[in-house]
């Protein structure tokens, strides 16, 4: 008779220590730093996880799917460009370089 194997209980068992840790932290963030700053109320765990699950909602992505998204389309645009515009890109990204500045451009 074959063992059965419960891979993915290791992975449900970290994901609930994972999510119960997130919440500690959370929470201690919060009640350490919120109400002595801005005099709000201290929060409970099931607080600071419906806050975090909010602002994820609200302001960014589960994960780092978007991150490689956008990389992807820099890169490709990078790709397209010619070495003119290259270079010009460059030299606009490090405005502290040695020789780049405000007369040496040729929009001025």
């Amino acid at each position: 008779m074959r063992k059965i194997r419960f891979v993915g209980v290791r992975i449900v068992l970290f994901g609930i220590l994972g999510v119960g840790l997130l919440g500690l932290l959370l929470t201690g963030l919060w009640n350490a730093l919120m109400p002595a700053i801005l005099g709000l109320p201290a929060i409970g765990f099931w607080q600071a996880l419906g806050l975090f699950l909010l602002s994820r909602l609200l302001f960014g992505r589960f994960g780092g799917w978007g991150h490689r998204m956008r990389r992807s389309r820099f890169v490709r645009g990078w790709k397209d460009l010619t070495p003119e515009e290259r270079q010009r890109f460059s030299r606009a990204m490090d405005p502290c370089r040695p020789g780049n500045t405000a007369e040496t451009s040729p929009e001025t």
